[in-house]
């Protein structure tokens, strides 16, 4: 048994840790809705519809989080049982991942109320298409992942994130910046890389939720080779 399915196991023996987990998997499946919604007004230019959806989803993500918090802390004050502390600690990890991707949906969401035309990515650029695409994708199976608990895709996922998603847009956004690309007037060119940023951020973000099916606490975020 791998050790995130110990983790699962534990949390899912203790009810305020059951609890905590199941609203973890309601923030993570909350901050999805909340990413395609972003991206759809983006490139569709129809911020409008859902602005005060977005707005609703944030803050019950941020009220999961303030309780998934106090639930794991609540939990090792009354047991006083720390020999597990690291499922809790990993749990804490995880929705503050989901939070901040929520955030970054956000920045998505101002990036289209901005923009005053439709923003779609591959008219200004086939890689910025490629990384939409991708944190698209990845996003459905970082959460096949979690709730399968399965290391295959977890593993698949961290390997590729660097090839598929960090390199094209550091180079994009250094680009955009160097002057090397540009893609019409200046805020085109500027919501190119703004945008290619945002993916990047809610990828590594996504990473790390991914990272913690397979990685002990202490490396999640990290690539396997680098403890082993």
């Amino acid at each position: 048994m791998s050790v995130f399915k110990d983790l699962v196991n534990i949390w899912k023996s203790e009810d305020s840790l059951s609890q905590a987990w199941n609203e973890s998997n309601d923030m993570l499946h909350l901050s999805h809705e909340m990413f395609n919604d972003a991206v759809d007004a983006l490139r569709s230019g129809e911020k409008n519809k859902v602005i005060k959806s977005i707005k609703l989803r944030d803050e019950k993500i941020n009220s999961y989080h303030r309780e998934i918090r106090k639930k794991v802390v609540t939990y090792y004050s009354v047991s006083k049982d720390v020999s597990n502390i690291d499922s809790g600690l990993v749990l804490i990890n995880i929705v503050v991942d989901i939070e901040r991707i929520g955030d970054y949906s956000k920045n998505i969401l101002d990036l289209a109320k901005h923009y005053p035309k439709k923003f779609v990515s591959e008219k200004f650029s086939e890689d910025l298409r490629i990384i939409e695409k991708s944190v698209i994708n990845r996003f459905s199976t970082t959460i096949q992942a979690v709730e399968n608990m399965d290391e295959r895709i977890a593993d698949e996922l961290i390997e590729s994130y660097r090839d598929d998603l960090g390199k094209l847009s550091d180079n994009l956004v250094a680009s955009s910046i160097s002057g090397e690309v540009e893609i019409g007037k200046e805020n085109k060119t500027a919501s190119v890389a703004l945008y290619a940023r945002y993916l990047k951020r809610i990828g590594a973000h996504l990473k790390n939720i991914t990272s913690a099916v397979v990685n002990p606490f202490e490396s999640i975020g990290y690539n396997k080779w680098l403890y082993q």
